[in-house]
């Protein structure tokens, strides 16, 4: 499959102004054809997480804390009650947003969040509840990461449900580095827990001496994507690397995915860190970039809307400023097309029509809609 950037989006991104950009209508050229970008809602404040809700309704995250529905028409609701207190420090506040598999019945929510703690401590959090209209009602904490650290920094935060009905979570290792290669704390890890936040008796750790049982892999630096194959029901993650290295990875029970003991980038301050090849033990990325494109939320499409990318794995891109779309081949990256569209974006989510929502990570949020022109 040969991909590659459209050069009048790349155009549009580096020469228009922000508000130029903001215009609520535009069409932009890719390689499968033409996509219409519809401001659909605005009046957000980095938005983080978003979901569709079976009747069209959207459900988003805003980072300072709040809790919104966007209707089909695109008004955005006042803040839902409820919503656990954040830290809503650096990257840290209301992030990610899942329903229950059960949801029609249920009405179950479940948010990820950074949850602070004593002396300005915070850890990654997952909170669940039942959704009415203006609220999230019955809420209970499921799970936290531990310890709690000091710092804003790599709290991850995606939520993915398998098909089985258990929960992944991507915690980030907080900026702390070696903890991610210890079993005896949730730094760095991705856990797998049942709805409830009990632990599945299967999972990889059970029963070992010393280990968080919650613990599925490990070896993470920031994994802020999650998304699980509709082909293979596998879960895949997309974490941020450090200078360079962000990775796209097939996420296995009680595999060491490296961090920090190799990674494809180097550290901040330029000093080198050994290439995975270096480490045939340890499991190694699908894809990986260098220099970064500072992936966020991910999502698999399988909509009819656009007939060429079904199949395909869309990544939010915060450092490409628009999204990243993967052809595959099964397991196997077959190519790269980068979309522009002039803004950081947090978060990625087909409609069962097929078509994408997105999320821009700004001080002046919105959702951006894309729909097909013309012949797909």
């Amino acid at each position: 499959m040969a991909m590659r950037t459209v050069a009048a989006a790349m155009a549009l991104s580096l020469a228009a102004t922000p508000s130029a950009l903001r215009a609520q209508e535009r069409i932009i050229t890719t390689e499968a054809g033409r996509v219409r970008v519809t401001t659909f809602a605005s009046g957000l404040v980095h938005p983080w997480g978003v979901e569709v809700l079976p009747n069209g309704r959207l459900i988003v995250t805003e980072r300072p804390g709040r809790l919104r529905l966007v209707s089909t028409a695109g008004v955005v609701s006042a803040p839902l009650a409820g919503v656990p207190a954040v830290s809503a420090q650096g990257q840290g506040g209301l992030l990610d947003v899942a329903l229950d598999p059960s949801f029609l019945s249920t009405r179950r929510v479940y948010v990820c969040y950074a949850e602070p703690g004593a002396g300005g401590t915070a850890s990654t959090a997952v909170a669940r509840g039942r959704l009415t209209s203006g609220a999230l009602e019955t809420v209970q904490v499921i799970y936290r990461q531990q310890p709690k650290v000091t710092g804003g920094a790599h709290f991850g935060c995606r939520l993915a449900f398998a098909r089985d009905g258990r929960l992944f979570v991507t915690l980030g290792e907080r900026f702390t580095f070696d903890p991610a290669q210890d079993l005896g704390v949730t730094l760095g890890k991705v856990a797998r827990i049942n709805p409830d936040g009990s632990i599945p008796a299967d999972n990889p750790f059970v029963g070992v001496a010393g280990a968080r049982p919650s613990i599925w892999s490990y070896g993470h630096r920031n994994p802020q994507g999650a998304a699980i194959n509709p082909r293979t029901g596998a879960l895949w993650t997309a974490e941020l690397g450090p200078l360079g290295g962000d990775e796209v990875n097939i996420t296995l029970a009680g595999r060491n995915y490296g961090w920090p003991l190799v990674s494809w980038g180097n550290n901040y301050d330029g000093t080198d860190i050994p290439d995975p090849p270096t480490r045939p033990d340890l499991a190694r990325p699908i894809y990986y970039w260098n220099p970064s494109i500072s992936p966020s939320g991910i999502s698999f499409y399988t909509g009819g809307a656009f007939p060429a990318w079904r199949g395909n794995l869309f990544l939010a891109a915060l450092g490409t400023q628009g999204i990243v779309r993967l052809g595959l081949d099964g397991n196997r990256v077959t190519g790269e097309e980068r979309i522009g569209l002039g803004a950081r974006i947090r978060d990625v989510r087909p409609d069962p029509a097929g078509r994408l929502y997105l999320l821009t990570d700004e001080d002046a949020g919105e959702v951006l809609r894309l729909t097909p022109v013309g012949n797909w």
